[in-house]
Formats: structure tokens, C-alpha cells, sequence
């Protein structure tokens, strides 16, 4: 049988940012005294500690109480959100406060708002105007010098990345004119075009599909979650070391990039995100979502950990090979073979990793799938510790 763990210690330069494996937990006596309550958990291992001060210019002393503050704007969203109603026209967490900003068209829920701990922003479009306009160029072929477009709550409007490059053509121009028409519409301009980060395969790295390689992205019970672009339903997935891993059970790509592996025997998960053997590996505890301006770290077969923050949610990212939607744009880099890593906020799960413009030497963007959209299209279960 093969050996009990998905990745072992001893080659952790192959390994994916899901680390599969078990865990024993020692029996307890029955007639033991109780043990006192233990303390709560850190929420972020060393490992993303340092890569936040790096890719963020924190200490690691400002790097936990952000993730504190982000955790409580996290918690505050959902209630905000409910006080709201129809007023609510999106929410960002401020890292120079600390605090969860909340945008309403209305003057009078700003009390109720700002009673649950959040700050208000007055805006004239409300969330649900926005995403209705989001969605009526979700209808609207692009030309390829058009990258995507958002619901950006901070500007309070929808934003469409076009290409510098091609900004000023036939093509574009006539995408923007029909975009613009109901006013809701910003333009900014990206670097690139966007793509994915699959790659070629290369000796002793994570897991491959035919000749792509690809990163692992959460475990879940019975197999892991992954992009969707990386494999299609029915293929065989190969471990690091060559031998049979799993078979993609479902795939999507484009319209979504997500996907379900399913593992074989004498491979089992945990909840963790590798640490590449120099720093400890991140435990995942759940999959709350974080908001907008949040931090937010990513873990990938080749370039490994990198911090950013969240730029934007319900976002459309159009990929030469066809549109994504509903992707949630951050200020991360990636390169090619980190596709379907891991994407966390603190020990919460967020997403899979999608594409991006750019590298990790001179700075990118890169988007990602929401996990849990992809645990409830296949009714899944993330693997927490």
C-alpha cells in the first residue's frame, strides 16, 4: 500500500498548499479530572505571519491585530448587511481604522449600522442597482482588450478593466459605449490581459493532469477542491511522485474555474495549508468570507506564500479561452503551476486560485474562485480543524 500521507515531510519542495494526511488525537481517561477551558487558537500560523510582514510591510505584532479587526468586520458584514435591507450598497474593511465600512443610500439606517461597531459611507446606488447593471454586461460579448469588470462599493460603481494597450480601440470603444449606458460605469486600465496559472509539467512538483500541473486547494472529506481549468470531469489526477492520485469528479471552466478531486486509497486529508518545510503549516478552521480591503495570503506549488489584499468581489474575468464570473480580484501575485492553490484570510478558506496578469517579481494581480461556491455545487464538506 502506499505510503499514508499525500505529501510527505521529507519532500515538502513538491508538495501542493493542501497538505493530506492524518492526525491521531490521544484517548482521554474517563475518570480524568476536567481540564481547564484552553485558550483560543491563533488564527495565522508563523509561516503567514511572515509572509504578511513581507508582502505587506507589517510586523508580525500589526499583522495579528489586523487579522483581529478583519475577523470582527467579517462577523459585523452579515448583521450590517440585514440592517440595511434595500439601503445597503456594499461594505470594505478600512485597514488604516480597523473597522468595517458600510455604504447605504438611505440616511436612516446609518444609526443601526454604526450601532453594530461599522462606520457609513452615503452613496446613491445600492448593492442590488449594481449588480444589476454587473449582470447586464455579463450579457455583452467582450473583445479581448476588455479584462473583466466588478462592482467596486468604494468608487460605487461598476468598473471595467480594459487593457492600456488596447484601450483606444474599434473593439473596446464600442464595448465601453454599450457599458455606459445606464451610467453606472467606471473605466480603469490593467497592465495585461488576464490568464490562467496552469503550467507545463516539472519533476516533482504537486499534481498533474495529463501535461498540466496545478496546486491543490482545500481539503475536503474524500478529496480536495481545485480550478476548474486544471483538469476535466473523468481524468486522472497523478501525485508528486508520479503515482495515481484521484480523478477529477466534476470540473467547470469558463463560466466558473472550479473543481472536485476525489482520492484514491492510501491517501487521506487534513485541514492544513502547506508551510514548505521552512515555516508551519496554516490550519484552516472554517470559510468565512472576508470583505473587501482585507488581507488575504495565497499558497502555490511554485512561487509558494504571498500576501496581499482583496480588491474586489463578483467579478468577471474574461480569459482568451471565455468568461468567469462572480471571482474575487486581489492584489496577490501568482505565476504558472500555483492555479487551484489556496487562497486564505487568516485560518479561513476563500478561494482557489484562477489566473492573474503579472509575476512575483514585478508585482500582479490575480483572481480566485470562492471556495464556497464550490462546496455547495458539489455538496462538499471542508475538511477544519
Amino acid at each position: 500500500m502506499k505510503r499514508t500521507t499525500l505529501l510527505p515531510f521529507t519532500s515538502l519542495g513538491a508538495a501542493v498548499c493542501a497538505l493530506l494526511l492524518t492526525v491521531g488525537l490521544g484517548a482521554s481517561s474517563a475518570t480524568a479530572a476536567p481540564l481547564p477551558e484552553p485558550a483560543a487558537p491563533p488564527s495565522a500560523s508563523a509561516g503567514l505571519l511572515d509572509a504578511m510582514r513581507q508582502d505587506l510591510g507589517l510586523t508580525a505584532a500589526q499583522a495579528e491585530e489586523r487579522l483581529r479587526a478583519e475577523k470582527a468586520a467579517t462577523e459585523v458584514e452579515r448583521t450590517a448587511r440585514q440592517r440595511a435591507g434595500a439601503a445597503y450598497g456594499g461594505s470594505w474593511f478600512d485597514p488604516a481604522a480597523g473597522r468595517l465600512v458600510v455604504a447605504v443610500t438611505d440616511r436612516a439606517k446609518e444609526r443601526d449600522v454604526r450601532a453594530l461597531g461599522a462606520d457609513t459611507r452615503l452613496v446613491r446606488h445600492s448593492a442590488t442597482a449594481l449588480d444589476r447593471a454587473k449582470a447586464r454586461l455579463d450579457g455583452l460579448r467582450a473583445p479581448a482588450g476588455v479584462a473583466g469588470w466588478h462592482v467596486d462599493p468604494r468608487a460605487n460603481s461598476v468598473v471595467v478593466d480594459v487593457v492600456r494597450a488596447e484601450r483606444h480601440t474599434p473593439a473596446v470603444r464600442a464595448f465601453l459605449d454599450r457599458a455606459r449606458a445606464d451610467g453606472l460605469v467606471t473605466v480603469a486600465e490593467t497592465a495585461e490581459a488576464p490568464r490562467t496559472y496552469a503550467a507545463g509539467t516539472v519533476g516533482g512538483d504537486p499534481y498533474y493532469t495529463g501535461n498540466v500541473r496545478c496546486s491543490i486547494g482545500f481539503s475536503v472529506h474524500g478529496g480536495f477542491v481545485t480550478a476548474g481549468h486544471c483538469g476535466r470531469a473523468g481524468a486522472a489526477v497523478r501525485g508528486w511522485d508520479g503515482s495515481a492520485m484521484g480523478t477529477f469528479q466534476g470540473s467547470s471552466f469558463p463560466g466558473d474555474d472550479y473543481a472536485y478531486v476525489s482520492i484514491h486509497s492510501g491517501w487521506w486529508t487534513v485541514p492544513v495549508v502547506l508551510g514548505w518545510g521552512t515555516v508551519p503549516d496554516q490550519l484552516v478552521r472554517g470559510s468565512a468570507e472576508a470583505p473587501v480591503g482585507a488581507s488575504i495570503c495565497r499558497s502555490g506549488s511554485t512561487t509558494r506564500w504571498h500576501c496581499g489584499t482583496v480588491l474586489a468581489k463578483n467579478q468577471t474575468v474574461n480569459y482568451s479561452q471565455g468568461a468567469v464570473y462572480q471571482m474575487t480580484k486581489t492584489s496577490v501575485c501568482a505565476e504558472g503551476g500555483d492555479s487551484g492553490g489556496s487562497f486564505l484570510s487568516g485560518d479561513q478558506a476563500q478561494g482557489v486560485t484562477s489566473g492573474g496578469w503579472g509575476n512575483c517579481s514585478s508585482g500582479g494581480e490575480t483572481w480566485f474562485q470562492p471556495v464556497n461556491e464550490i462546496l455547495n455545487r458539489y455538496g462538499l464538506r471542508l475538511h477544519t480543524a
